[in-house]
């Protein structure tokens, strides 16, 4: 139950950042800023290469949180390809958490 209601929590949050709202939003240590500069490499059809703006928010992030949302509906929710957006560490020249 106490799951439901954070995936719950971070549908919500998450939802009030792509709406626009300039509502501080963080998520796994990357704010609303971060997030939104890496929206365009983590989305089909046609995903960009990531910004140096997105692997800089990326850098800073606490990437085994990230990983931690990898089968969860969240980010297809959102339009996030979960494919795209566990090869994003590699394409910034990060290193992805070995049980991620």
């Amino acid at each position: 139950m106490e799951m439901g209601r954070k995936l719950v929590l971070v549908v919500l949050m998450v939802a009030v950042l792509f709406e626009g709202s300039r509502a501080a939003v963080k998520l796994c240590d990357m704010d609303d800023d971060g997030l939104s500069a890496c929206k365009p490499s983590v989305t089909q059809p046609d995903p960009a290469d990531p910004t140096p703006a997105c692997c800089q928010a990326l850098s800073g992030a606490d990437l085994k949180c990230l990983c931690s949302y990898k089968n969860s509906m969240v980010l297809p929710a959102l339009g996030i390809d979960p494919d795209l957006a566990m090869a994003l560490p590699a394409k910034c020249s990060l290193t992805p958490p070995t049980d991620c």
